[in-house]
């Protein structure tokens, strides 16, 4: 499942690449020696339909990619809390649920992750308390989240898009909206294979640092 999420994060990120790629392509052309309304209209409409096209791969990509990363997450919950059942809040179902509750899920998966970091960490050798660093979780979790509230704030912005003016700025905000999502997957192949990587270290050597 490991190779599976990770490829599914980077075709996601290859679908905003393309679709950055669009934008560019679309944000040149209105921003152009053209101007705003004596563009071509051919090369308008083709521009605007590739980036709908993009839209629709990223859509393609984003679904499996969303689905097999839940399915993971969850996967890892029920396993790192065998490890360390007092460090959750709340039980494995919650590491699904969490996910589809409006506004709580721009929150309650990171205090998961963190969890599931924490119960996979090692102690060291004299029992007291350790937690690795956890600038993973945070990066993945800041990324994530930010192009995620953009990319809403973004669509809404292009569908009530009336002039070229106005669709140019909400491609701007797609684009980093975009750029920040590609920037998220990459955060989150590190963040799951550094996550399991520790999980499974704990569970086969025990839950102690190795001595140095």
């Amino acid at each position: 499942m490991l190779i599976t999420v990770s490829a599914l994060l980077a075709a996601t990120a290859l679908s905003d690449v393309f679709a950055v790629y669009a934008g560019v392509r679309l944000y040149t052309l209105v921003e152009g020696d053209f101007g705003f309304v004596a563009a071509p209209q051919g090369q308008l409409d083709a521009a605007y339909a590739q980036y709908e096209t993009a839209g629709r791969i990223q859509i393609s990509a984003y679904v499996p990619c969303a689905v097999m990363f839940v399915v993971w997450f969850f996967r890892m919950r029920r396993s790192t809390g065998l490890l360390a059942p007092d460090r959750f809040r709340n039980g494995p179902g919650w590491a699904i649920g969490a996910w589809f509750i409006p506004i709580a899920n721009l929150w309650m998966p990171y205090r998961i992750a963190l969890d599931m970091w924490g119960a996979a960490s090692p102690l060291p050798a004299d029992g007291e308390p350790y937690r690795s660093p956890v600038w993973p979780v945070n990066l993945w979790w800041g990324l994530f989240a930010s192009s995620t509230l953009l990319g809403r704030y973004a669509d809404r912005k292009f569908g009530r898009a009336d002039t070229l003016v106005e669709v140019r700025d909400a491609v701007t905000q797609y684009m980093v909206s975009d750029a920040l999502e590609i920037a998220a997957a990459g955060a989150a192949v590190y963040f799951v294979v550094r996550l399991t990587a520790m999980q499974w270290q704990k569970t086969t050597e025990g839950p102690y640092l190795t001595a140095m």
